[in-house]
């Protein structure tokens, strides 16, 4: 299977050059950047640094329909809609894992998903994801009398905040106990406060060095707290399963599906 990536300069696009070099089931065949960007004619292995590939960046205004199956799209919400329209002219499925969308962006992703197949996810790792069918027990069981807070820590270089990955899993536990997170989320606590509501989900974010990703669900109770925690220790976690997804994404119908989907976790 053809594997198209956008934004193969990007930290993550480095890293699914070296997950897809990995994989013996798909290949990477295009790997694009901006019409400006001066990685044009870059071989992406030497940008991933895993040696020379037969591949050269391209310009998103070089890439067509032929060049790939499926594309994997990790790149920033500025140039999310130029891309998703690319995959929607060209009915070309896509994975994508950008994070920070706005209601308006999502609003076109949902859109999108009624011509092409699309597999949006915070997080692509499998322990993440078993993460939020985790929470979701946690949540039933003591979401009524537990306190909840959600904490979260990425490098210094992550520019949306609380996490995509944060909020899904804020996400999963208020719809869960039938709240809306619009509503019961917390973002950050200073100053005196009166007595902490019970049912509001509490959010902490530290952003700091070259912390890969980490984040922890506290359900704490008088006398006794749960925390659920995942840890990422290398982006390629994340590639590979950004891989996966692309793989199981081919040949599906149009439709908006998760990772929950991928790995069969409902």
């Amino acid at each position: 299977m053809k594997v198209g990536l956008f934004g193969a300069n990007g930290r993550m696009g480095r890293v699914l050059i070296e997950a897809l070099d990995q994989n013996e089931n798909a290949e990477l065949s295009v790997a694009t950047v901006r019409d400006d960007s001066p990685w044009i004619g870059m071989n992406v292995g030497e940008l991933a640094g895993i040696g020379k590939k037969p591949i050269d960046c391209l310009g998103m205004s070089s890439l067509t329909q032929q060049h790939a199956d499926v594309m994997i799209d990790f790149t920033l919400p500025v140039v999310f809609e130029n891309n998703i329209a690319w995959c929607v002219a060209n009915k070309m499925p896509v994975v994508i894992g950008t994070t920070g969308l706005s209601e308006s962006q999502l609003a076109v992703l949902d859109e999108a998903a009624k011509t092409i197949p699309i597999v949006f996810a915070a997080n692509y790792s499998v322990g993440v994801n078993l993460m939020l069918s985790l929470v979701r027990q946690a949540a039933k069981a003591l979401g009524n009398t537990a306190d909840i807070e959600i904490t979260e820590a990425h490098h210094r270089f992550k520019q949306d905040a609380p996490s995509g990955t944060a909020m899904a899993i804020g996400e999963a536990i208020a719809d869960e106990l039938g709240r809306d997170l619009k509503t019961c989320a917390v973002y950050g606590r200073e100053g005196k406060e009166p007595e902490r509501d019970q049912g509001t989900i509490g959010f902490a974010t530290v952003r700091a060095g070259d912390i890969v990703g980490e984040h922890t669900a506290l359900f704490a109770d008088i006398g006794e707290r749960l925390e659920i925690t995942h840890k990422a220790s290398s982006r390629l976690t994340f590639a590979k399963g950004a891989v996966h997804a692309a793989q199981w994404l081919h040949g599906k119908p149009a439709g908006l599906y998760s990772m929950v989907d991928v790995l069969d976790l409902k």
